[in-house]
């Protein structure tokens, strides 16, 4: 079993910034791939960005630039770095661990963040 738990969502003004953090507990292999997804009401939950334990990145290509992730394999620990941030960045946004040996997936509990004046 693994557990994530996340940190670093909350309130910020449009083009602020926030950095995010999960940080994982538990049977954790050392080939897999950590990553951020969010959620708002009423929509699928999207990919925003992964990492693999050998530092390969994936983006979305609309929030290429703005977002940055980035891993601490030691701490077992992702960050996701979210600059020039806008309204529509507003959501939940979890953490997904995916072992790469048995492929068991999981997800953190999620981090609300809202940008608003």
């Amino acid at each position: 079993q693994v557990q994530l738990v996340e940190s670093g969502g909350g309130l910020v003004q449009p083009g602020g910034s926030l950095r995010l953090s999960c940080a994982a507990s538990g049977t954790i292999f050392s080939i897999n791939v950590m990553g951020w997804y969010r959620q708002v009401p009423g929509k699928a939950r999207e990919l925003v960005a992964r990492v693999t334990n050998g530092g390969s990145t994936t983006y979305v290509d609309s929030l290429k630039g703005r977002f940055t992730i980035s891993r601490d394999n030691a701490k077992n620990t992702v960050y996701l770095q979210m600059n020039s941030l806008k309204t529509e960045d507003t959501a939940v946004y979890y953490c997904r661990l995916v072992n790469g040996i048995t492929a068991d997936d999981y997800w953190g509990q999620g981090t609300q963040v809202t940008v608003s004046s």
